[in-house]
């Protein structure tokens, strides 16, 4: 089995739930991963980003 695996914060869960999903399949946060989401915005003829959300993302450690 995999030393390290990626978990995602779900849209209906909160942070702790999601560390606490974690520590039930046998992990422990190693590290935070933030990802922006951009949306797409046409101005002017010219295509712009804005930032609407973001993905959080826990990298777990198998406990041994």
């Amino acid at each position: 089995m995999s030393k390290k695996k990626q978990f995602e914060v779900l849209d209906n869960e909160t942070i702790s739930e999601c560390l606490a999903r974690m520590e039930k399949e046998g992990y422990r946060p190693v590290r935070r991963i933030e990802k922006p989401i951009f949306k797409e915005i046409q101005k002017n003829n010219q295509t712009e980003y804005q930032p609407v959300s973001r993905k959080i993302l826990f990298e777990g450690q198998r406990i041994d």
